[in-house]
């Protein structure tokens, strides 16, 4: 199935909408039964993929495909593999590609990528690729059967030097052939609307697709959001932070997470991602909570 049929406004007017859940390799092989525990949990809600992500530099490259081959042959599900730019040539690009095709991964979310840890900017590898619309152009023209999913942010990227830049970035990544968008997480949903509103008035047509991390942790969350740029309402904050306790911080994220799934339905939305953080206990309690 292609990409953006999973968004169509056929698919929406019958009532359907694109589901997809972020996950990440684990640390080690040891860890792969769990995560597959996870995977068997969360399709209940019927995904129609799963994506995984990529560390920089292919960092994580094994244990990416060995995710996604465990995906593909223990539960047939359609999936995505993250690539980024970085620390990687061409010819590593198309290296990883050419695996990645014959476990067969689906679909590819095209990104730049964050500089490694320790640096502070971006550097193109030599021999390498500089910008994310420069990898969706090489897929489109050289995997032509892969869809392709980018990013776009809400709130603007935080390397971006204003949203009007962050935006003709966003339309480039989309006239090189991204068939739809996924957000960076947020938590006012004003500014989906807004960034949704300011990307059809650019030009931009492919779906646009909200990003949702549920909180079960305010101190995780305060840690992410710093580094993603991404603004926590003070009354959000003021509720986790009446108690530390687990189970409370878990109750206030997950019904502010179902409250704006809510919302988010109801403003016509294609399709939702989750970025489930290899659990399915907050994510599957949202789903729930909203009917899915």
């Amino acid at each position: 199935m292609k990409l953006k049929d999973f968004f169509s406004p056929e698919r929406l007017q019958s009532g359907t909408r694109g589901l997809s859940f972020e996950l990440f390799p684990p640390k080690n092989e040891e860890l792969l039964p769990n995560l597959m525990n996870t995977v068997e949990e969360l399709q209940r809600f019927s995904p129609d993929f799963f994506t995984c992500t990529y560390g920089a530099g292919g960092s994580t490259r094994d244990r990416t495909l060995g995710v996604l081959g465990a995906l593909k042959t223990q539960h047939n599900l359609r999936i995505a593999s993250h690539l980024t730019c970085v620390g990687s040539t061409v010819e590593q690009l198309r290296s990883y590609l050419d695996e990645a095709t014959a476990i067969g991964v689906d679909y590819i979310v095209a990104l730049r990528g964050d500089p490694p840890k320790g640096e502070t900017e971006f550097k193109q590898t030599e021999g390498g690729l500089r910008y994310a619309n420069d990898l969706v152009s090489m897929l489109r023209r050289e995997y032509p059967g892969l869809g392709i999913l980018v990013a776009g942010y809400p709130e603007v990227h935080q390397e971006a030097p204003s949203a009007e830049v962050d935006l003709e970035n966003l339309k480039r990544k989309v006239d090189s052939g991204a068939d739809a968008i996924v957000t960076q997480l947020f938590y006012n949903n004003e500014d989906f609307y807004r960034f949704r509103d300011r990307c059809e008035a650019i030009g931009i047509k492919i779906p646009v697709i909200p990003g949702i991390l549920p909180v079960i942790s305010l101190p995780s969350i305060q840690r992410i959001a710093s580094m993603c740029k991404a603004a926590l309402p003070q009354d959000f904050v003021d509720a986790l932070s009446q108690s530390d306790q687990v189970d409370w911080q878990f109750q206030v994220g997950t019904d502010f997470a179902a409250n704006q799934v809510a919302d988010l339905l109801k403003s016509g939305i294609p399709g939702i991602h989750f970025y489930v953080l290899n659990s399915s206990k907050a994510t599957s309690k949202v789903l729930d909570a909203v009917g899915w």
